[in-house]
Order: structure tokens, then C-alpha cells, then sequence
């Protein structure tokens, strides 16, 4: 049984991976086109939620959450809703392929919190991160030897943001089901996008600009969604993130297939090293993450319940 857990587990984590690799180029795509970096978020993530509202209304047993769960997944969209701002105004400086290779170092920054948050990380993981952040170093070297600055911290901000969302939903994932705690972040992410949008922005680029590009994201992202938040619950924020990395090699590919930039001798090395850190994830012994009772992010534990109360669970 833990055996199909964990496999279940992996995946939608890479299922969600291949997915948001396609971001990047979509979003590239949509940059060229003419949006604002503000227009594209708001865009893909109105569409993105509107798409998982529907299919809420057909599953009505996962609009229930606790109260702190519904607070603490606006929390998570919030805060994921800034570091997209973040992330696509810094897509603007930089190569899709560069730019989203640079955002690959969030699996350090859930490490981060985990250990902030007073929860352990196994030897195998750590050894794990050890491969995959050199091989993200290595697919970030262009061999151009220039790099936007400005767009390289941004992206590292936004990388923050987003290692930090996934740990604050993976303690709501504990009681809640993927598709709730789903619906409810990206409602959060996008009434903060669509608030910055209004706010500072309101523009749209000239003329016909073809609105596929936008179309494709809304969709990704609602699908890309609710299989990373299934990953989370059944492995946890640190080990669904790893995985995640594979979709560095979709972003680089498409981006090299569609977009016309390159890669060199190093950053296919880099590739070898992340597509290894993939393949030991099948060596991974502990079982998912169990609720914590300590930790900064306690508050966001439900009260204590019979599991029989739950709507979803009927």
C-alpha cells in the first residue's frame, strides 16, 4: 500500500513537472507577443481558476476546508501570487530557458523552510540536492558571460516565494484534499495578480496579438496544479519539488526546439546531473510526511476532528 502511495505520489509530481515546463515558452511567447509581464500572470491565472471552478461545481464535497486551511491557502496564494509577478517581469531580462533553470534552485529554498520549520530532510535527499543544484548551476552557465542582474534576483525572489507556498500548502495537504487546497490557492494567487494587474498595469499590447499562447497557460497551470498539490500530499513539499526539477529538461528542450536558444557542453552536463537526482528518487525509503505539531508553521493545523466528519471522505 505505501508502495502505491509513493508511487502515485510520483507521478503526479512529474506529471506536474512536464507541465510547468511548459511555461516558460508559452510565457516567452506571450512576452514577444506584446503583454506586460503583469498582463500574463493575470491572464493565466484568471483562466486557470476559472477552468478549476468548473469543475468544483461538479465536486462540491471539496469546497469544504477548516477555517485555518482556508486562511493559510490564501496565505499561499498570496504569497505565490507576488513571486509569479516576480517571475515574469523577470522572464522579461532573461532567456525562458535561462530564466527558468535560475528558478530551479527552489527545492534549496523549501529545504530552507523545512529546516526552519523544524522538520528533518534523510541523508539520500540531501545527497540528492547535492546533484541537482550543481546541475542546475551548470544549465544556468550560457557561456555568454553576461547576465541581467536585475532579472537573476528577481527570479531568485520569486523562487523563495514559490519553495515557501509549497510548504504552507503541504501542512494544509495533511487534512485537506489536493483539489481543495488547489482551488482555494489559486483563487488567492489570482486575486492578488489581478489586484497588482488593475493597480499598476492595466494594458494590453496593440493591434491582434494572438492570445493562444495565454490560452495554453491557463490550461497548464490548472492541470499543472492539482498534480503537484497531489505530489505534496503523498510525498511531501521537499521530494515533489526535486522531482520538479525535470521539468528544467522540458523548459530547456522547448526552449531550444521553439525558441531558438542553445545549450552547451556544461549545461548538458548539468541535465546529467539533475536526470540522476531524478532517477534516485526510486531509492527514497521514508513513507510521506506525517503532521507536525511543532514549528513555526503550526497555527496552521485543524483543530483535532474524527476524520468520519469530513465531507470528502463520505
Amino acid at each position: 500500500m505505501e508502495r502505491k502511495h509513493r508511487s502515485q505520489g510520483i507521478n503526479a509530481a512529474l506529471s506536474s513537472a512536464i507541465l510547468l515546463g511548459l511555461l516558460p515558452v508559452f510565457g516567452k511567447q506571450a512576452l514577444l507577443a506584446g503583454f506586460s509581464p503583469l498582463a500574463v500572470v493575470a491572464v493565466r491565472t484568471t483562466l486557470a481558476v476559472s477552468l478549476l471552478a468548473v469543475f468544483m461545481l461538479f465536486q462540491r464535497p471539496y469546497l469544504y476546508i477548516y477555517p485555518v486551511g482556508l486562511i493559510g491557502c490564501f496565505l499561499a496564494g498570496f504569497i505565490n501570487g507576488i513571486g509569479s509577478i516576480f517571475y515574469y517581469v523577470a522572464l522579461a531580462h532573461l532567456e525562458a530557458s535561462i530564466g527558468h533553470l535560475l528558478y530551479s534552485f527552489y527545492p534549496l529554498f523549501v529545504a530552507f523552510w523545512l529546516l526552519l520549520d523544524r522538520q528533518t530532510i534523510s541523508p539520500l535527499t540531501m545527497f540528492r540536492l547535492s546533484l541537482a543544484l550543481p546541475g542546475a548551476y551548470l544549465l544556468l552557465n550560457s557561456g555568454s558571460g553576461s547576465m541581467d542582474w536585475l532579472g537573476a534576483l528577481f527570479m531568485l525572489i520569486s523562487a523563495a516565494f514559490y519553495a515557501l507556498h509549497l510548504i504552507i500548502n503541504q501542512r494544509i495537504l495533511y487534512e485537506a484534499p489536493p483539489p481543495t487546497v488547489t482551488f482555494y490557492t489559486l483563487l488567492g494567487m489570482a486575486i492578488t495578480v489581478l489586484t497588482g494587474y488593475l493597480l499598476f498595469d492595466r494594458q494590453l499590447p496593440a493591434g491582434n496579438p494572438s492570445w493562444l499562447p495565454l490560452i495554453g497557460m491557463g490550461a497548464i497551470t490548472f492541470l499543472a496544479r492539482l498534480t503537484l498539490f497531489m505530489g505534496v500530499k503523498k510525498l511531501g513539499g521537499l521530494q515533489t519539488a526535486l522531482l520538479g526539477l525535470g521539468e528544467l529538461i522540458v523548459t530547456v528542450v522547448l526552449a531550444r526546439l521553439w525558441l531558438g536558444e542553445t545549450l552547451n557542453a556544461p549545461q548538458w552536463l548539468g541535465a546529467l546531473f539533475i536526470a540522476a537526482s531524478l532517477f534516485l528518487v526510486g531509492f527514497e525509503k521514508q513513507p510521506a510526511e506525517k503532521r507536525h505539531q511543532t514549528g513555526w508553521l503550526a497555527w496552521l493545523n485543524p483543530p483535532r476532528m474524527p476524520t468520519t466528519h469530513l465531507p470528502w471522505q463520505k
